[in-house]
C-alpha cells in the first residue's frame, strides 16, 4: 500500500479525464483495456493513455483519503463499537504500523474538514 500524503490545503482538485465503464464482455477480454488498443495515431493513443493515467491516481488519491477517514471514524473513542488499528488493519488488509499511520492521516484530513466547514 502507498504510504497516505499529508492533506493537501489550497491546491484545487484536477479533474481528470472521466473513467468510462466498459460492458462485461469487453472488460472480459484481457486485451481490452478502455478502448486503447483501437487507438491507431500514436499521439491520440499517448494523450489518452496519459488522461486515463491523471484519472487513475487522482482515483486512488481520493481512495486513500477515503480509506483514512474510514479508519479514523472506526478508531474514533466516542465510538461504542470502535475498533482497534488491528482490527482496522485486518479488515483493510494493512499491517498495525500502516493502519496506525492511517487513522492519523484520516483524522488529520477530519480536522481539515471541520476547519473549512462554514
Amino acid at each position: 500500500m502507498a504510504e497516505p500524503e499529508r492533506p493537501r490545503s489550497s491546491q484545487p482538485r484536477l479533474r481528470p479525464a472521466p473513467l468510462i465503464f466498459e460492458p462485461a464482455e469487453a472488460a472480459a477480454d484481457p486485451e481490452h483495456f478502455f478502448d486503447l488498443e483501437s487507438i491507431e495515431d500514436p499521439r491520440e493513443l499517448l494523450t489518452r493513455a496519459t488522461e486515463l493515467t491523471h484519472a487513475f491516481r487522482a482515483a486512488t488519491d481520493r481512495s486513500v483519503e477515503f480509506q483514512a477517514i474510514a479508519a479514523a471514524q472506526l478508531a474514533d473513542p466516542r465510538r461504542f463499537d470502535r475498533l482497534t488499528t488491528a482490527d482496522i488493519a485486518e479488515r483493510a488488509q494493512w499491517t498495525e504500523d500502516y493502519a496506525k499511520k492511517m487513522v492519523e492521516f484520516g483524522r488529520d484530513l477530519l480536522r481539515g474538514a471541520a476547519d473549512q466547514a462554514p
